[in-house]
């Protein structure tokens, strides 16, 4: 097993859901192999789609999974998936540059020279060390390590502390606790704490907004904790929309559930019919989970 860095597109097709499968040539079939049953990071190119001229993407890291199993595309010759364990998808709570002042993320990108290898860049899968897989993960769940408590104080008779142990980050990306406060994080910010079916921007007196990140596919169903499976919402309507009272159209309407919303509950809702989106089209709902959603929660 080894880990591994997995280009995809700022606005990947259903063949390529990042929190589900990786579609991918035979060119790249023994690396992808390689990392059955470890974890992977994705990042998205400047390139948004096979164009050449293309451009859009944030050249950025963004979300880290473990692969499962490689299967072979039955509808395309000489193209693979690499099948991803959805329970373990999460999203950076903040994108990480692929450089940074001077720095590259991955050591094989760097030439002697200190300029880009643009012939390792251009490959869409990339292996990488342990120590660099770490490194990118601290730097985009930052905000998030940040509010992880002190370290104790010495013990008597120490004159300074002892060097702690690095926890490497993988290992707390699985921690419920921690993949909560991470979508919770990474939902609220998307919609700039704002809820998307009201519009209502709520702040506390504590400065903290009283927004909510729901799954649009439960967790309990294996959905995602990522901000395209996301939704920044009220109180009353996250229930709302857990109980299957409201939905959304793949067309982002908001869709009332007959002779089971009151009035007043309508009025709550977007005058306009339609949710508010994120800034970032790439964080947009994914419609794979709004239909799931329709499919199997709402109350039609």
């Amino acid at each position: 097993m080894t880990k591994a860095v997995f280009t995809s597109k700022v606005t990947p097709s259903y063949k390529d859901l990042p929190e589900e499968r990786y579609h991918f040539p035979r060119t790249y079939l023994n690396y992808v192999q390689q990392t059955v049953g470890d974890y992977i990071v994705y990042y998205e190119p400047r390139r948004s789609s096979a164009e050449l001229s293309s451009r859009g993407g944030r050249q950025s890291y963004f979300g880290v999974a473990r692969v499962n199993s490689v299967i072979e595309d039955v509808e395309l010759a000489d193209h693979y998936f690499a099948i991803i364990d959805s329970a373990t998808y999460l999203d950076f709570d903040t994108v990480v540059p692929f450089q940074e002042q001077g720095k590259y993320y991955e050591s094989a990108l760097e030439k002697d020279d200190g300029s880009t290898n643009k012939g390792a860049f251009g490959r869409a899968v990339r292996l990488i060390p342990d120590n660099e897989f770490d490194r990118i993960l601290r730097a985009g769940f930052a905000p998030i390590l940040s509010e992880a408590p002190p370290l104790e104080a010495p013990l008597p008779g120490y004159s300074e502390p002892p060097t702690p142990f690095i926890r490497p980050v993988v290992e707390m990306v699985v921690s419920r606790p921690f993949r909560e406060r991470s979508f919770m994080h990474s939902v609220r910010a998307a919609y700039s704490n704002r809820c998307a079916i009201t519009g209502l921007r709520l702040i506390n007196g504590g400065g903290r907004p009283e927004v909510q990140a729901a799954h649009i596919q439960p967790v309990a169903s294996n959905g995602p904790d990522s901000v395209r499976n996301g939704l920044a919402l009220s109180g009353t309507v996250h229930w709302m929309f857990d109980r299957g009272l409201i939905s959304i159209g793949d067309d982002y309407k908001i869709l009332v559930s007959k002779n089971h919303v009151p009035e007043d509950a309508v009025r709550l809702l977007n005058q306009s019919g339609l949710i508010n989106l994120p800034k970032d089209q790439t964080l947009y709902p994914n419609p794979h989970y709004l239909k799931f959603h329709r499919d199997v929660v709402f109350k039609k």
